[in-house]
């Protein structure tokens, strides 16, 4: 199967589950579960449902058994989405293409929309019933999506990344945000599928986990450069330079950084050390049998915007 075909399949299955469980937006609250729906359905490249769907597909699970795990990784990433693009956090107007939810809606409903989604991933790993696993189990996913979202996931990540502002951050300190603010997600999404898997040896799961890990930062490498490189990043004119990464207090403020066509060659060969870094024999396996050397291949590529090309 090409990484295309896998990445579509991916897709379809997550977005089925979606719609399925997400209220219909003609359920009163109506604006607050449109606004749901709006954030997360029908856009985006699914790649958190993918590594729980390749996992999956590694320790022999069946897809079906994943969609639950899957829709719960994407609410969250939405929840988060919703929250990133707000006035306080990354002002920002546009997400995939489409104006953001506080934007298409407002303000006060696009916090609550955020709100709601949170506790729906949680219950439907507690309560779907297509996630045919036992309530241990349950509880370990449950706890597993919980630490990722929380002050020592992603939430911990957006904080540092907010307190950054105007400042100069040591590889390190990049490194550190990037694996709370993105890389924890991303873990879960590897994780949780494993915790479904029968016989599963601490030591693979400690092997996927550092894997895991490498890959999520060469992820938010890759993100970052091309957020910096696009015409529609307003407001996070992010970059890294040298071992430190510079943030300007305000638009328009960084014409003393190098332009995107100067990071190109470090961000890519950033996410190539990463990766390397994490190789070990789960990971091995990990892109040997399923679309893991797919997903690799997509975490290293980086195609600059149109704009960017001149």
């Amino acid at each position: 199967m090409t990484f295309e075909a896998f990445a579509s399949d991916c897709q379809d299955r997550v977005e089925n589950k979606l719609e399925q469980i997400l209220p219909a937006a003609s359920r009163s609250p109506r604006r607050l579960h449109a606004a749901m729906r709006y954030s997360a359905l029908g856009g985006g490249k699914r790649v958190r449902p993918m590594l729980v769907y390749a996992t999956g597909q590694m320790l022999d699970l069946p897809p079906a058994l994943l969609d639950v795990p899957a829709a719960a990784i994407e609410i969250m990433h939405a929840f988060s989405l919703i929250h990133d693009d707000l006035p306080a956090m990354d002002d920002d107007d546009l997400r995939r293409g489409k104006p953001t939810t506080h934007i298409a809606f407002d303000e006060a409903t696009a916090i609550l929309a955020a709100d709601a989604l949170q506790p729906l991933a949680f219950e439907i790993l507690a309560a779907d019933q297509a996630l045919n696993v036992a309530a241990e189990r349950r509880i370990r996913l449950i706890q597993v999506l919980a630490e990722a979202c929380g002050s020592s996931g992603m939430t911990g990540g957006q904080s540092i990344d907010l307190d950054a502002e105007g400042q100069s951050l040591d590889q390190q300190e990049i490194e550190h945000m990037y694996r709370l603010k993105t890389g924890e997600l991303l873990r879960a999404s590897v994780l949780m599928p494993a915790y479904c898997a029968d016989g599963l040896e601490t030591n693979d799961i400690d092997q996927l986990d550092r894997f895991i890990n490498r890959l999520g930062l060469a992820f938010q490498i890759r993100d970052e450069t091309l957020r910096q490189a696009s015409p529609l990043s307003r407001n996070r004119c992010r970059l890294w330079h040298g071992n430190a990464l510079r943030r300007p207090d305000l638009p328009g403020r960084a014409d003393h950084l190098p332009g995107p066509e100067h990071s190109l060659p470090e961000a890519r060969a950033r996410p190539a050390r990463a990766l390397a870094a994490g190789r070990n024999p789960a990971g091995r396996r990990f892109e040997s049998r399923v679309q893991g050397r797919h997903l690799r291949r997509g975490v290293l590529r980086l195609p600059l915007p149109r704009a960017a090309q001149g």
